[in-house]
Order: structure tokens, then sequence, then C-alpha cells
């Protein structure tokens, strides 16, 4: 899928604004389940998310607190190489996302889980939210941002970018992090970006 603003063809239907709006508001809860799910065995993901998660770990400052600072830099390139549109999405994904995860204890808690059952569905369910952003123009920031680039850039699937890159933070997370949690957060960063490469690939979908 290519996230410029290229002319679309004929054939190509838009997505409303309104469709944007449930799609942004669906994916981002999607992945704050998928979070939580994470978050209660003690493990990590990849991204932006997982450097939050260290940092979390390792300073108990709020996770949405750090996730929003953390995309702060990542603005400038949506904005420059995707654009206005897609930048704004993405800002409000972001926002929503960090107030999520900041309110999820209160929302839903998730009691000892096993780790593998808690990194494979976590990881499934956050796979799942970030397609239904990519389709509609947007992400959760980070180095989703970059992914689209390079995919839109180069045609570099989105899905196997984010997956370099995720298990190379996760494997620098052994520095801080046990390394049987790193494992198991590993498997679940696999099953993310499975999800995103099998489903998210240029010019199958067709939505713009």
């Amino acid at each position: 899928m290519s996230t410029t603003a290229l002319p679309a063809p004929a054939t190509m239907l838009a997505h409303t604004r309104t469709e944007d709006t449930v799609a942004i508001a669906t994916g981002v809860t999607l992945v704050s389940v998928g979070v939580a799910f994470v978050a209660s065995a003690g493990l990590l993901t990849g991204g932006i998310t997982g450097l939050a998660f260290v940092l979390h770990y390792a300073t108990g400052i709020g996770l949405g607190k750090l996730f929003f600072v953390l995309n702060l830099p990542f603005y400038w390139l949506a904005l420059r190489k995707l654009g206005l549109a897609f930048t704004l999405k993405t800002f409000v994904a972001v926002l929503l996302l960090s107030a999520l995860t900041e309110l999820q204890s209160r929302l839903l808690q998730i009691t000892q889980p096993q780790p593998l059952y808690a990194a494979v569905t976590g990881g499934l369910i956050m796979g799942i939210g970030f397609l239904v952003l990519f389709r509609h123009r947007c992400s959760l920031g980070g180095l989703g941002i970059l992914a689209l680039y390079l995919q839109d850039r180069f045609g570099w699937r989105a899905g196997k970018v984010q997956m370099a890159v995720d298990c190379c933070i996760l494997l620098a997370a052994l520095a801080t992090v046990e390394p049987m949690r790193v494992l198991w957060s590993v498997i679940g960063a696999v099953a993310l970006n499975l999800v995103l490469a099998m489903n998210h690939r240029p010019g199958r979908y067709i939505g713009a």
C-alpha cells in the first residue's frame, strides 16, 4: 500500500473520515489490549513501544507517557515524507494509545498469564491492530512511520522491516531484562510482525 499522496486510480475507493475515525479507534483499542497482555507477563515488545517498556521497567515512569514522548521526533519524518493527513492521524492514534495505556489498569486487569501465551496472544492482537491502522494510512508512530516510508520508497514490506528492527531492540534489552523474558518477547514480536508480513503487502489492498 502506497502511503504517499498519489493520484487515485478510477477503481480505488477512498476511506471516508468516519471510516478512518472508527478504524483508528478500533486499531488503537486492539493494540492497547495486546500491550496489556504483554505488560501483565512482564514482557516487552518491539519498536518504540519496546523502548518505552525498557524505560518503564527501569524508571517506573508511566508507559503511556514514555510512549508519547519517544514518538515526538518521528513526526517530522511523517510530515515531510508521508503527508499532513497521515501525520495528523498518527498523532491522534499515538495520543489515544498513550491515554489508554495510562488508564489500562482501571479498564482491564490480566493476572498471572502464562508468558508464552501472553507473548503470542499479545503479539497477534497488536498485529491486527497495526494492520487496521496501516490500511487507513495511519500508524502508531516511531518505527511504524519508518517502515511505511521504506515500503513506499523502496517496496520493502513493512512487516519484514519492523520484524528485523524489533528483534534488534529486543536483543539489546538483554542488558537490563532477564533472558527468558526477552525470549518470550521475541516470540511475541515475531507473531506481531508475521501478521503484517502476510497481510500488508504493496498492491494487495486498494483502499486509500
